[in-house]
Formats: C-alpha cells, structure tokens, sequence
C-alpha cells in the first residue's frame, strides 16, 4: 500500500472513529454539564474535519503531474494541513472562552459513570489510532499523518485529564472541570499552531537543512573528476525537494563524459536521498 492509499485508509477511519466518539461525548456532555467532555466533543467535532481535510489534501496530492503541475500536486498536503491547522486554533479558542465563562461562574456538573466510560473508550480508541499513524507516518513521511498522529496522541492525553477532573468532580472539586476544559484549549491551539507553521513553511519554499544538503555534497564529491560544488539551491515540491546545483568538472573530461556524469547523478541522487523528487545539474569546466 503506496503513501496515499495509506493516507486515504487512516483519514476514513478517523472520520469513523471521531463521528462516534463525538456523538457520546456530547451526550454524556450534555446530561452532565461536564465543560472538559464538552471541550473533548467539540475537539472530536475538529477531529472530523481535519480527517476530511486529510482525504481531500491526499486525493489532490496523489494526482501525478501534469502540464500545469510540472513537479506533481504534492503541496495540497500542506495547504490542507495548513487548514487543519487553523479549524483546530478556531475551535479551541471557542472552547476556552465557553471553558473560562464556566469556570467564573462556578458551574458545576452532574457526576455519572458514563463520564468515566466516555473517556476510557476515547483514550482506548485514539491510542490505537495514534500507534497506527505513527507506524504509517514513519513509513510514508506525509505530513496528513502527521498532523492526524499528532492529534490522536493530544486526545489520548487530553482524555486523560478529562478523567482525572471527573474523579475530582466526584469527590465535590467541580472548578477542575472547566480548569481542564481552558488547559485543553490552549494545548490544541499549541498544537494547532505547530502544525500551520510546519505547512507554512514548506508553501513558503523553505530549503533543505545544511546538514541533509552537506550529506548530497559530500555524494558527489565521492567522484573524483568532480572538482567542487557550487549554488546548490532546494526548494519544496510537497513533501519532497527540487535540487539545482553546479559541478566543477575536470577539464581534461570531453563534453560528452561531463554530461554523462551529470545525467548519471541526477538519476542516482534521488534514489539515494528520499527527500530529493528532481535533480537539475549544471556542468562546469575547471
């Protein structure tokens, strides 16, 4: 299964999982005045919607390329994580002010086994979710799955906690729950947050770091009729870069060899640095 059949797999499944999960949080929520479950529900509500921001992004990314697309639809990764990015800090923001309203007017909420339930089905079902995305994002480096692994991790955690402050409730400390639900808030915004700027980056065209683009220099340089190298500039197709660069070439070498030399390198290097799509080489005589 390729990176985007992989992707298409885990974004239906999230898209089941957190439907369920967002139906019993909001009516266990409901029943309960909980603020930290309701904070939960409202969390899984923007779980969906990355899901099916994560299916489009992937389905657009996987088209091949084309006359208008010379190097592949690759970026639709990042817009559309850009996006679920932005739904995450828009939603938890709603959260913490709903979170901090109740926690001033000391709201209290109906303590009930089911609370107890909710979240240990949650933190069951996004532990499972957040170890199967972990395993694909290794394999596969799209960053969709890595906002999704991200996410599943977050609700384990934040589940968590929302089980914690239900116990404190049960023993009459209610200003935990909405203490929770605020701390919840902030943490997906933080999150949503690191994910808009991993995604603005690479639409920014960010280059390659200095030590993967060392790592590349110091390949071609293993050829000893290559003197140096020179203006090697990077920048993002998607998940993968465009290399350009110059070689210094022996002098000595005919036009043909140094030209067979270079189109040797831009077919070895991409298959020998996976971050590399394309390699454009420019030959100089010394």
């Amino acid at each position: 299964m390729n990176r985007y059949e992989t992707t298409k797999k885990v974004s239906f499944i999230g898209i089941i999982s957190n439907l369920f999960l967002l139906i019993i949080k909001f009516i266990v929520a409901t029943i309960s005045h909980s603020e930290a479950l309701l904070a939960d529900a409202v969390n899984s509500g923007g779980d969906i919607f990355s899901s099916l921001m994560s299916y489009i992004g992937n389905k657009i990314a996987s088209h091949p390329s084309d006359e208008d697309h010379n190097f592949g639809h690759g970026k639709a990764e990042y817009i559309f994580s850009l996006l679920i990015g932005i739904s995450m800090i828009l939603v938890a923001a709603k959260v913490l002010y709903d979170s901090l309203h109740a926690f001033f007017a000391h709201d209290e909420f109906i303590f009930s086994i089911y609370l107890v339930l909710v979240c240990l089905i949650t933190i069951v079902i996004k532990s499972c979710l957040y170890i199967y995305c972990k395993f694909s994002y290794k394999k596969h480096q799209n960053i969709l799955l890595k906002a999704t692994m991200k996410d599943n991790r977050n609700d384990a955690i934040l589940s968590f906690g929302t089980l914690i402050s239900v116990i404190f409730g049960y023993f009459g400390y209610y200003f935990f729950d909405s203490f929770l639900g605020a701390l919840i808030s902030l943490y997906i915004i933080y999150t949503g947050a690191s994910i808009f700027l991993e995604s603005y980056k690479i639409l920014m065209d960010v280059s390659l770091d200095k030590e993967y683009t060392s790592k590349i220099i110091e390949y071609i340089l293993k050829n000893k009729d290559i003197k140096n190298v020179t203006d090697l500039y990077t920048s993002a197709t998607g998940y993968k870069y465009i290399a350009i660069l110059t070689i210094d070439v022996d002098g000595n070498l005919t036009t043909f060899k140094s030209h067979e030399l270079a189109d040797k390198l831009e077919k070895e290097i991409p298959n020998q640095f996976r971050k590399i799509y394309k390699v454009i080489i420019h030959v100089n005589p010394v």
